[in-house]
């Protein structure tokens, strides 16, 4: 009986349902069907369809597929596309009915063809009819865009999907995907991304959104969310979902840029968009309602950041985008982008201003831009019940932008069927059962598996997995050949509880190092997924390199072991940590901390002060008892939660940070009292065609007396990869602080002034420019030479550890980026402080990183 509640469920809903809909409908009018191509008898997507003699309409989905209702009483319903003739047909009123209708073209003969050889007129704007519409376009911008209103709502369909594309039927027939035939699929050999296909993910959205002008909101409430799922064991379902909308996000013509691939390609209707665009008028549409200009486009460059296509004007007086045909030019600085075409349709409001009423992207990626296997995704956003100017109460607008229901997840495939605005294809339908079977074949299992090792350098056993790979073994000048093995539990052992360690041994120094970490999660959730909300209590036995930061690198990674001039100044660490950390779904969070740190001297790094006759005395092990708090904001941040590390999605909203940490004299055997606060914030600024800027900046002030090791001591890099937010030039240990401020800007042009250069243009690299500055000191209380007590400011082969004086060290760098598509190199030059022993004055840095 108890297998049988679902089905009952089911008829339930469905009788509640179809009881619903026939109240609604009952004295309305309802047209639905399909709009077809009558040559090609392919279906016809954004078809604008409407109520004959009325704005009351909508459009076609991507598979041709309508559905209008009303409840006024009109007898025909008109179609009209763009090259079509416009149609009519005769309906009841007050009924519900299916038509289905084939346009024919509008093929009008020419009275005169006139053909005339010689010099071809050069471009211009002056007196250009069609720059003169697009400045009106613009003019018109503020009115046609949804800020224009003080309140809208409505309702979104949203669907993205991901699959293998334009495979071969020698790749289909591979042994390895013989088990899985049952997930291929044909595409329609005319489409992006044609030939074979392989689904590899699919998600479906239903929200209500929500608009304020004063006070500013624009919230969205998810009522229905169905997702492809992966074990959560090799991938971040949820950092995967907010990588690909990322790529994939809303496409606003009315923006001067809009955001592509973690790129911003400038609207054709930016406005400078007649600099760096040429304009044509291709067509007059009088048969339409109302009357359109069709205004072809092309980049001046055609390597820069820039659309091409057709957008549809309307001449009514509001001069607003109707309909959009957005693609690139093949020879567009984009990586691994085949090809892109992003189609946009709008509807009339009552008001007689227009909405996006429906959204296509899709973009076909691949290694190789003109042969062989790559991926195709699709974004298809649906807008419907679309309602201006009706405010709703004040609790609407309040809140995150984003809210999901909570049973959003829950929704099942009655629900779905009704709810969706046209009909899955077969193929999109299976996509769900069909990747959850795929999941229970032991050579997919054992595939996933191997490609976890590789990528993320962990071996998968269950409920524990052991890595990471890269750091099993390294060396260094302390420890000589380092041998390291560990891993951590996984959420097949518990999602509440979570354990790690590792175990390391050096064959110079004869010594073993250790780590073990618990962790216990507060919201039954894994703490790798967000908002995290956990406790943990670790220790670590382990050396470390004063003044190395590493970001997105596991420490004893074998890539450091190379790295310039003498780094053989060390440390013994001895640290236990209490950690809370708390996050929030609007992305603030916090943590507090309880950390027991004792430093001991490694290498030729020595702790020594001044006896009073003068000579050296050398100081064993520093113990210092911490209590910390920070505060951490970052606006609609989206990231990637891999298995060491989140990695973020560059994006404009600035991150804040706000850290304390309290020095207790006294407490677990801490002897020294100190206050340290450090202040932190980033942005990436986007500057048209310019490119976009990375900007960093922070500050700190340590407040008591501390000995060096206390300092703050700047993020030096002896490495020979470029690090984005740490000093290139600098020696490990060279400068200490107790107050400081710093700077690091990162530019890239995006290929600006390459894509100008004929030789260089071909190539698609990407020029970029890097500068830092860092400007401190050291105060006369923390200063050895004013205080015998304090430990003396090591000597060594690079020449110690300095304050920092009036001048700031500065550094800068003129990178070439997208060498074959993923190399950065860096020439770097260091401005000050060359008279310091072993200080470079230049060097060379490479930076490995992935970007479209």
């Amino acid at each position: 009986m108890k297998n049988l509640q679902p089905l009952f469920k089911s008829i339930i809903i469905l009788l509640l349902s179809f009881g619903t809909v026939n109240q609604l409908h009952a004295q309305s009018t309802v047209v639905r069907g399909t709009i077809t191509d009558a040559k090609t008898h392919q279906a016809m997507p954004y078809v604008t369809v409407t109520f004959a003699n009325s704005t009351i309409g909508g459009g076609t989905n991507t598979q041709g597929r309508y559905n209008i209702s009303t409840t006024g009483k009109y007898t025909q319903i008109q179609v009209t596309f763009v090259g079509f003739k416009t149609t009519t047909r005769t309906i009841e009123t007050g009924k519900e009915q299916q038509i289905n209708i084939a346009l024919i073209e509008d093929n009008q003969a020419l009275s005169e063809v006139v053909v005339k050889s010689g010099k071809k007129k050069k471009y211009t704007n002056k007196d250009n009819p069609a720059v003169e519409l697009i400045r009106k376009v613009i003019a018109h911008k503020e009115q046609n865009q949804l800020e224009n209103y003080n309140f809208a709502e409505y309702k979104q369909y949203e669907r993205m999907s991901f699959a293998l594309s334009n495979l071969s039927e020698k790749f289909k027939t591979k042994r390895i995907f013989k088990n899985y035939q049952f997930l291929f699929r044909e595409q329609d050999s005319t489409a992006i991304g044609g030939k074979t296909l392989l689904p590899l993910y699919q998600e479906e959205k239903l929200s209500d959104n929500y608009y304020r002008k004063s006070p500013y909101a624009k919230k969205q409430v998810i009522s229905a969310n169905k997702q492809v799922k992966y074990d959560e064991s090799f991938v971040d379902n949820q950092g995967l979902t907010a990588y690909f909308n990322r790529m994939y996000q809303d496409i606003n013509i009315y923006d001067n840029n809009v955001s592509l691939l973690s790129n911003q390609l400038l609207s054709p209707i930016a406005d400078h968009s007649p600099d760096f665009y040429k304009f044509f008028i291709t067509d007059t549409l009088k048969d339409q309602q109302p009357n359109l200009i069709e205004l072809s486009f092309t980049p001046r460059n055609t390597n820069g950041l820039l659309f091409e296509g057709k957008i549809y004007i309307t001449m009514d007086g509001n001069y607003a985008v109707q309909n959009a045909q957005l693609n690139v030019n093949k020879n567009i600085n984009l990586n691994f982008v085949r090809q892109m075409q992003a189609t946009l349709a709008f509807e009339k409001n009552n008001d007689g201003k227009y909405h996006l009423s429906q959204s296509d992207l899709k973009i076909e990626f691949g290694i190789n831009k003109n042969k062989g296997g790559g991926i195709y995704g699709e974004r298809l956003v649906s807008v419907n019940n679309f309602v201006v100017n009706s405010p709703r109460t004040d609790d609407t607008y309040k809140g995150p932008a984003q809210v999901i229901a909570a049973n959003a997840a829950e929704k099942d495939d009655t629900y779905w069927l009704m709810s969706r605005p046209d009909t899955l294809d077969a193929a999109a339908a299976s996509i769900y059962k069909n990747i959850d079977s795929l999941q229970t074949i032991p050579s997919f299992k054992k595939t996933m598996d191997i490609a976890t090792l590789v990528l993320a350098g962990y071996k998968n056993y269950g409920t524990f997995e052991v890595g990471p790979a890269n750091t099993f073994y390294s060396f260094n000048p302390v420890e000589g050949l380092r041998l390291r093995f560990g891993g951590r539990s996984t959420p097949l052992l518990s999602k509440r509880y979570y354990f790690e360690t590792y175990g390391a041994y050096g064959t110079k120094d004869k010594e073993w190092k250790y780590f073990l970490s618990s962790t216990y999660s507060l919201n039954n959730k894994s703490i790798y997924s967000f908002p995290q909300n956990y406790i943990r209590a670790s220790f670590q036995h382990d050396t470390k390199v004063p003044g190395q930061e590493l970001q997105f690198v596991q420490e004893s990674n074998f890539l450091l072991s190379f790295k310039r001039g003498a780094n053989d100044m060390w440390l013994y660490n001895d640290i236990f940590r209490l950690d809370y950390v708390h996050e929030f779904s609007n992305h603030l969070s916090y943590s507090l901390g309880f950390k027991k740190w004792n430093q001991n001297a490694a290498g030729s790094l020595q702790f020594q002060n001044l006896l009073p006759n003068g000579g050296l005395n050398n100081v064993g092990t520093i113990h210092t008892s911490e209590l910390s708090g920070s505060l951490r904001w970052a606006p609609h941040e989206k990231f990637y939660q891999g298995k060491l590390y989140r990695t973020p999605i560059p994006d404009k909203y600035p991150v804040f940070t706000l850290s304390y940490a309290q020095g207790v004299k006294g407490l677990a055997g801490g002897d020294y009292n100190y206050q340290n606060v450090t202040g932190n914030i980033s942005k990436r600024f986007y500057l048209l065609q310019l490119g976009f800027t990375d900007v960093s900046t922070e500050g700190g002030y340590l407040f008591g007396q501390v000995p060096f090791p206390l300092l703050d001591i700047h993020h030096a890099n002896q490495t020979y990869a470029f690090q984005l937010y740490s000093y290139n030039l600098m020696n490990f240990q060279e400068f200490v602080s107790d107050h400081y401020a710093s700077i690091a800007i990162d530019h890239n042009f995006n290929g600006f002034l390459f894509n100008r250069v004929p030789l260089l243009k071909k190539l698609k690299l990407r020029e970029i420019i890097d500068f830092k500055a860092l400007w401190g000191g050291v105060r006369s209380e923390n200063d050895p030479m004013n205080n015998a007590n304090l430990l003396r400011f090591p000597s060594g082969a690079n020449g110690g550890t300095y304050a920092l004086g009036s001048t700031p060290y500065i550094e800068g760098s003129i990178a070439v980026g997208n060498i074959f598509k993923v190399l950065r190199i860096d020439f770097v030059k260091r401005f000050t402080y060359l008279d310091h022993p072993g200080a470079p004055e230049y060097g060379v840095r490479a930076f490995v990183k992935f970007d479209f």
